[in-house]
């Protein structure tokens, strides 16, 4: 369970995982010890995962979003295929779904021929059957932050 400070530790990072530990504590209210202990901890129980860079992919060269979704032949319960999608490296997410399609993915490149390329490489993996793919003209919104729950205070909506 996170108490009030986590969040607020958590809300500070997700905003700018470079934030120091003195500005952090100087937020939160707490003792920069105090702070660094917390988010030991956060990390410790796999609440904080890691820490990235988010990094411009049309500076990369890789301007074109799309959504693909992979219909495969897995036994049930295997994600040897989603296993195989994950190894391309223009695979940004593999989400294994239920319903008709066995995996959404998401990947970006560099233009339609590129994506051309990574979706004949992709419908070679042995147990693709077939694929949907939809183009991303703009991107509204994009992150990684996670919505974080005010702490539950006893209350309850009518």
């Amino acid at each position: 369970m996170l108490d009030a400070t986590d969040r607020k530790i958590l809300d500070v990072l997700q905003a700018n995982a470079r934030t120091s530990n003195a500005e952090i504590a100087r937020r939160v209210g707490k003792a920069p010890s105090a702070v660094l202990e917390r988010i030991r901890k956060l990390e410790a129980r796999g609440v904080i995962q890691g820490y990235e860079t988010r990094v411009n992919p049309k500076a990369l060269g890789h301007g074109l979003t799309a959504f693909t979704f992979v219909h495969a032949e897995d036994a049930v319960g295997s994600v040897r295929s989603g296993r195989e999608l994950a190894a391309l490296p223009e695979v940004l997410e593999v989400h294994h779904t239920a319903g008709q399609d066995a995996y959404l993915i998401k990947v970006r490149v560099q233009d339609t021929e590129a994506l051309g390329r990574l979706l004949r490489r992709i419908g070679r993996i042995q147990s693709v059957r077939d694929t949907r793919t939809t183009i991303v003209l703009t991107t509204v919104k994009e992150t990684l932050a996670q919505a974080l729950a005010p702490e539950d205070d006893g209350t309850q909506d009518d």
